[in-house]
């Protein structure tokens, strides 16, 4: 019986490994194209359209560099926008910088607003909901308070919304990682995974029908067709359930060809882990299908599986090399040359260890439905939190 049993995972490892690798070939196809696409948009860059624009950024808190990323959005070569922040109350230690920025930049239009109001179970939707009627303009865009971006920002996510058709602009992101092991093992999953299976949905589904928490670009007036930030307000995944329900409405959701970057708190090993169970759990309840579908994408996994349960045969550690190579060629593609992170090649050798801990968190996303979220425990239910009562 042992040996039937040792026969078939083998037989599982070997078809797991075969489809990762299919996998890993998917990513390097939807890489290419995402560069094709890049070259053709810098070359047609005369198209652009440039209305005012405004931008929301609820804060809580500090994160690390967040003065230099704030700052970046006040240094946009483009004609008319305005900044609008929003913290729960005036205590918070985001609103001196703030000041600062308002004294540095009195050239822009930069207002703070208090939101008092609890609406809802994830507060910065909550804060967006409470600032938006402070905004002066039909375009919009919501990004996180620890995005960086380049002065040429606005202009690259606003002009596909020139065209009616499309209906929100979204964007991929790089991490600058702390000095950490959780938070380089994050940056690198950011990099190196996450980035990647975007680009995947994107080929696959012929275009994506989510939005990234690092941008979303849309009109108010298609906000306000799909029930505006109230309607979304007890959701853990605001920028997916923004992106799916504008796409809902048969409006396509764009993936830009601009990155931006995040900087990544200096995590422990334990907080890494804790916010990647949040996340998986979100994208499990959000797209259940496809969070399936990521267990047959842990390669080098399967390739160890295969390995072991056919004794180290020789045909096992060609097997294996395949799929470390495609796995490390998928790495430098996305992570070099889509997203121009500096720090992927310094992190390559971490790879193998990152995602024996992805695939350990994939199963552990199954057991359960509680996640934890600034310090507070949640019940997850159809992407939807109720605090649990301590």
């Amino acid at each position: 019986m042992l040996p039937h049993i040792i026969k078939l995972i083998q037989i599982v490892a070997v078809l797991g490994t075969l489809s990762s690798i299919g996998y890993y070939l998917m990513c390097l196809l939807s890489a290419a194209k995402f560069l094709r696409e890049r070259k053709t948009w810098i070359a047609g860059r005369s198209g652009e359209t440039t209305p005012p624009i405004s931008i929301l950024k609820p804060l809580k808190g500090t994160d690390p560099e967040m003065y230099e990323s704030l700052s970046s959005h006040c240094l946009q070569d483009y004609p008319e926008y305005e900044i609008i922040f929003g913290v729960k109350d005036t205590n918070d230690p985001a609103t001196q910088i703030v000041a600062r920025l308002k004294a540095e930049f009195p050239q822009r239009f930069i207002r703070l607003v208090v939101c008092p109001e609890n609406l809802g179970a994830n507060t910065k939707v909550s804060n967006l909901a409470q600032m938006l009627p402070g905004a002066r303009y039909e375009f919009l865009i919501v990004n996180d308070s620890d995005i960086r971006v380049e002065p040429d920002y606005l202009r690259r996510v606003i002009t596909p919304l020139a065209d009616p058709k499309i209906g929100m602009v979204t964007c991929l992101y790089r991490g600058v990682p702390a000095r950490t092991l959780g938070s380089r093992l994050e940056s690198l999953g950011i990099s190196t995974d996450f980035s990647a299976g975007v680009l995947v949905a994107r080929q696959v589904e012929g275009g994506i029908r989510f939005g990234l928490g690092s941008t979303l670009a849309f009109r108010r007036h298609d906000l306000e067709a799909i029930g505006g930030f109230q309607s979304i307000v007890d959701y853990l995944a605001d920028d997916y359930e923004i992106g799916r329900r504008i796409a809902a409405r048969g409006l396509e959701v764009k993936l830009s060809e601009t990155v931006v970057e995040t900087f990544v708190p200096p995590y422990s090993v334990r907080e890494f882990l804790l916010h990647q169970l949040r996340w998986a759990r979100s994208v499990r309840d959000s797209r259940p299908w496809g969070y399936v579908g990521l267990g047959l994408t842990f390669g080098l996994i399967w390739g160890l599986l295969a390995l072991v349960s056919a004794h180290a045969a020789v045909w096992t550690w060609t097997l294996l090399t395949a799929t470390l190579a495609m796995r490390m060629t998928v790495a430098i593609v996305v992570g070099l040359w889509v997203l121009r992170d500096r720090h992927v090649l310094c992190l390559l050798w971490l790879i193998p260890f990152r995602d024996l801990i992805a695939a350990l968190l994939w199963i552990a996303s199954f057991t359960g439905h509680t996640v934890a979220w600034r310090g507070v425990a949640f019940r997850l239910k159809d992407g939807k939190l109720a605090r649990i009562s301590s």
